[in-house]
């Protein structure tokens, strides 16, 4: 595990509505995401992982607590502030893949390479060894959208999330809507950024998603129930067991 930790969320509290209808998510919540590591989010459905996704990455607000990210209180940013801060700090890879249907895969990346102040001909390329690395072939980058397969799509979108080269790559579940080839392509990818140390937090109910995390949480009754940590990504029996293990002590 990475030494440093580059998101600290201390005392969080998060709720909706209003009057009788409060719903409380989180009440004084504690979680630290390292650098280098690959960090999954796990829980049952409604416990609250997407909303702490969005809170962590600076997308949504907590109703209380502060939210250390990279030495920047992201808390008590304007929304201006918060906008230029996560623009740079932040990727995100979502289970939707909003690329622009009427521009190439390719217009799409630069676009977004755009937001921050490099030439050109530095994004283009490194969109070009970015597409290398998730296997699109050079005319296919040049397709629209509608006209690549919904894994090359989503390994598009991240290309785009991380052509910035973000602090974190935030991704709440990415391979949702993929099949199981296509899945395995994108996780692939993910690995692949993680051995290059980039900074990962993933939200998944995916078991074979998660173990592709050096490091999994899971989120229970508004807490950080549990935390495994699984060492480098690799296809073994033992650390498979050890996984198991965790979620049944977790009581998936």
């Amino acid at each position: 595990m990475a030494s440093d930790i580059v998101i600290s969320a201390r005392h969080m509290k998060k709720s909706f509505g209003t009057g009788n209808n409060i719903q409380t998510i989180y009440d004084d919540l504690n979680i630290d995401i390292y650098r280098g590591d690959f960090t999954v989010i796990m829980g049952a459905s409604g416990a609250g992982k997407s909303t702490l996704l969005y809170a962590l990455s600076g997308m949504d607000t907590p109703n209380g607590g502060t939210i250390e990210f990279d030495g920047v209180d992201i808390t008590k940013l304007t929304s201006d502030e918060l906008a230029v801060f996560c623009r740079k700090a932040c990727g995100f890879v979502f289970q939707q893949i909003y690329l622009i249907d009427n521009m190439s895969l390719m217009d799409n990346v630069l676009a977004a390479g755009t937001l921050v102040n490099r030439s050109k001909t530095q994004i283009a390329e490194r969109a070009n060894q970015l597409f290398d690395l998730v296997n699109i072939s050079p005319q296919t980058r040049k397709n629209m959208p509608s006209l690549v397969s919904g894994g090359e799509a989503q390994r598009a979108g991240m290309v785009r999330a991380v052509i910035n080269e973000p602090t974190v790559l935030f991704a709440d579940e990415p391979t949702g809507a993929l099949n199981s080839a296509n899945s395995t392509a994108v996780l692939d990818v993910f690995t692949s950024l993680h051995q290059q140390g980039q900074t990962i937090v993933m939200v998944t109910h995916d078991k074979k998603s998660a173990l592709r995390a050096n490091r999994v949480v899971y989120v229970r009754d508004g807490q950080i129930f549990g935390s495994c940590e699984l060492g480098p990504y690799r296809e073994d029996a033992a650390r498979t067991a050890k996984f198991e293990e965790f979620l049944t002590q977790m009581e998936w």
